[in-house]
């Protein structure tokens, strides 16, 4: 069942905080000392054009993810993560596995970012559940994919309106 406003904040029996499982009040204080890492040096460049930026929660980290993003990529990025948070208010961000993941407090991430040497591929978890489906196929059952390549002009309305369904679908737990 899609969760109402309401649930989007965290769980009413304090079970879930300040991620999408269990925490402990140890990992919360490494959420607010992670933010600080992302200010200082430059981040390395991954084959395939990736930023390497270290695991962190918020939305520190995945600004530090889309400054490094190369060349046309960061301003792509910085449009998307502007959308993404304009349709869903309160989207809570993270970067795991060097990509920005967002999703919806105590329910799970519903979207992930990647860059790749010619475009950058946004992974919508529950993609089959959409209307349109997106175009990427994927090996995983319920993943779809969507490439944007620097020529490409952004269907933000289409963009956002998957962004919006994905958010109202359950998240996955990772």
């Amino acid at each position: 069942m899609p969760p109402d406003g309401a649930a989007r904040g965290a769980a009413a029996d304090g079970g879930e905080q300040n991620g999408l499982s269990k925490t402990s009040k140890a990992e919360a204080n490494v959420t607010k000392k992670s933010a600080a890492k992302f200010t200082a040096g430059e981040p390395t460049l991954l084959s395939g054009g990736n930023p390497q930026i270290a695991k962190g929660y918020g939305d520190a980290p995945v600004q530090a993810y889309i400054a490094a993003m190369p060349g046309w990529k960061s301003d792509v990025g910085h449009r998307l993560d502007a959308l993404i948070t304009r349709t869903v208010p309160g989207v809570y961000k993270a970067v795991k596995w060097n990509s920005p993941l967002y999703g919806i407090e105590g329910q799970g991430w519903f979207l992930s970012v990647h860059c790749f040497a010619n475009y950058i591929k946004l992974a919508f978890f529950r993609g089959m559940s959409l209307s349109p489906i997106p175009p990427g196929e994927s090996k995983q059952k319920e993943v779809r994919y969507f490439h944007i390549h620097e020529a490409d002009q952004l269907d933000e309305a289409q963009l956002a309106a998957w962004v919006e369904q994905a958010s109202q679908l359950p998240g996955e737990r990772m």
